[in-house]
């Protein structure tokens, strides 16, 4: 069943269904909002409050009911303090109210307690700053993450957890072997499949870069890729099918730059998103 636009997401369903559904309706494709201060520029707006707002409130009205997952990039709003998570928490409240999926890019990591208060924080309901889903660092180990898994399985939420990301550092780190012999991006998404093994899509998802060399195999992941890279980095859907395989459903190409520099009028932006959503259905 599909969520009408305009209308809150059904929180029975799992996150994974929800972005299905949306994605039916909607198409793939997750919008990042990335208020870098040369887009405010080329906005015609400054960069400090006034402008952040501006950015926001017009992403917003172009996006909530154009696309299916909206990904603010928490860095840009965090530089401006307590008023710049206002902005924030204003936003994403009002797109969840519109039934877009809102992915709160703050990739938190940490062990125990730390780790259930960046859970709390951002995936518990009535939180000030309650998104559908947090993206989160495994690199202290996929499960000192269990407070986000748990918090996600308990209320719905999604957990997207960074696999194989395609910045030049990452290689380092991630394609070293595991004493079983595989990568430990291989490892973070055969224990997210672990995470979601049943019937249902899961709630646990993935970031694999669009334009990755040697992706790790995706088909059992069973949840939400959420693959950046896509329009200005290079990436193409030829990559998101390379990449994905059997599981290319659960792909959700992140496309930021090259929707963003179609603004600042809303219906150029709501275009520029149409298109890359009719382009990205598989």
């Amino acid at each position: 069943m599909t969520t009408p636009v305009g209308q809150a997401a059904d929180q029975s369903q799992t996150f994974g269904e929800r972005f299905l559904a949306r994605a039916a309706e909607l198409g793939p494709l997750c919008v990042g909002l990335d208020p870098h201060a040369h887009i405010l520029e080329r906005w015609g707006l400054t960069y400090d409050l006034a402008g952040l707002k501006e950015f926001t409130d017009t992403a917003v009205a172009a996006f909530r009911d154009t696309v299916a997952v909206v990904k603010p990039q928490v860095a840009f709003y965090e530089a401006f303090g307590a008023a710049g998570f206002e902005i924030l928490q204003n936003a994403m409240a009002e797109l969840r109210q519109a039934g877009v999926l809102v992915i709160a890019d703050a990739k938190r990591g940490d062990i125990g307690s730390t780790m259930a208060g960046y859970a709390n924080a951002w995936l518990r309901p009535g939180s000030p700053l309650e998104a559908d889903a947090l993206t989160v660092s495994p690199w202290l180990g996929v499960d000192s993450l269990a407070p986000v898994f748990e918090l996600a399985a308990e209320y719905n939420k999604g957990a997207i957890v960074l696999a194989a990301t395609s910045n030049p550092e990452a290689s380092s780190v991630q394609l070293s072997q595991t004493q079983s012999g595989t990568t430990l991006a291989q490892a973070v998404c055969d224990r997210v499949a672990e995470l979601n093994a049943g019937d249902r899509p899961g709630n646990v998802g993935v970031v694999v870069g669009a334009t990755v060399d040697d992706p790790p195999v995706l088909d059992h992941v069973n949840g939400m890729i959420l693959m950046p890279g896509v329009g200005a980095q290079g990436g193409t859907m030829a990559d998101v099918r390379r990449i994905c395989g059997q599981a290319a459903r659960y792909a959700s190409p992140n496309v930021s730059r090259a929707v963003l520099n179609e603004g600042p009028e809303e219906p150029n932006l709501q275009a520029a998103a149409r298109r890359f959503a009719a382009e990205l259905q598989l």
